[in-house]
């Protein structure tokens, strides 16, 4: 089968096409044959950055990158029960960890994948796969979010935050969704009740007593949030676990909770994403879409940090 295999971190010519053998699958393991995969932001810092390929995949060399995809079952474990040969599955596999899905099988476990709904496309499930499963963790898990409850996304039109807002409003939240002037109908139509241009005002100036922040960017974004919300509130911040001390100070001083949430591969997630999805609750924007072979531009694409919605590579 064809595959793209990563020697070492740089730019987008590392990443190489090659001929290896198909995916031999265990007990708990369906056979994939891969229609489509999203290219995510931890796609491109694994592949950008020898430090993110470390952390993730140690010293293991070559490797095949990639988490979310969405294709047909051709072959099962004899322990699977839930998949049958022919089924049309999505989900984001072994994450954290070595999901190789930039490939044209891939073997998955069963417990990470959930059935592709009729009303879905492979495009918009391959999309939905991390980005919705991040979004519904830091809702749901992390957040605990109610009805009623005011919730602050930044970067609103982006993968997790056009999730998110969908997700928000299901659970009868009231939405503020933050990105350019541009995209404000996206993020309107997306459902968000409010939407801020961060490019001509700042949400700290028209803010205050939120209840829960999916904060996607950190930097000034993850401090002036502490602002923003009311005691006992919630920031849930996505990009790193290293959250500078006066930001700490800040947060503990106005007794605002900041939680770390990496996202992870759960039948449970990946099973309620379907369910949304076939519910017509969740919409996934697919922004571009581009063949195997031009993945290198798909990487390129999503490293501009303006994508609406979704990159998605067509196997």
């Amino acid at each position: 089968m064809k595959a793209v295999i990563l020697n070492e971190a740089g730019g987008v010519e590392n990443l190489q096409f090659t001929e290896i053998e198909k995916p031999m699958i265990s007990d708990n393991e369906v056979l994939v044959k891969v229609i489509s995969i999203s290219i995510n932001p931890v796609d491109v810092k694994a592949r950008g950055y020898e430090g993110v390929l470390n952390w993730i995949f140690e010293d293991k060399r070559p490797v095949i990158l990639g988490w979310d995809i969405s294709g047909e079952v051709i072959e099962t474990g004899k322990n699977v029960t839930e998949f049958k040969t022919g089924d049309e599955v999505f989900g984001m596999v072994n994450f954290f960890g070595n999901g190789k899905a930039y490939a044209e099988y891939v073997a998955a476990p069963a417990a990470h994948l959930a059935l592709k709904p009729e009303n879905t496309t492979h495009q918009q499930a391959a999309a939905a796969a991390m980005a919705a499963s991040t979004a519904y963790q830091a809702l749901v898990h992390v957040a605990k979010i109610k009805q009623g409850d005011k919730v602050l996304i930044h970067a609103a039109s982006g993968g997790v935050g056009h999730m998110a807002v969908q997700i928000a409003k299901h659970f009868g939240a009231y939405v503020i969704g933050v990105s350019s002037a541009k995209n404000r109908n996206f993020v309107l139509s997306s459902g968000a009740d409010e939407h801020i241009d961060y490019t001509t005002e700042n949400f700290r100036d028209k803010l205050q007593n939120i209840d829960v922040v999916i904060d996607t960017i950190q930097g000034e974004t993850l401090q002036d949030s502490v602002d923003v919300v009311r005691q006992h509130g919630i920031i849930v911040t996505l990009p790193s676990p290293e959250i500078p001390e006066e930001v700490k100070t800040k947060a503990e001083q106005k007794k605002v909770n900041i939680e770390f949430m990496m996202v992870e591969s759960q039948t449970k997630t990946i099973r309620e994403i379907s369910d949304l999805l076939k519910k017509t609750i969740l919409k996934p924007a697919v922004y571009k879409t581009f063949s195997f072979e031009d993945i290198r531009n798909a990487h390129l694409e999503v490293e501009t940090n303006h994508v609406v919605g979704k990159v998605i590579v067509n196997i």
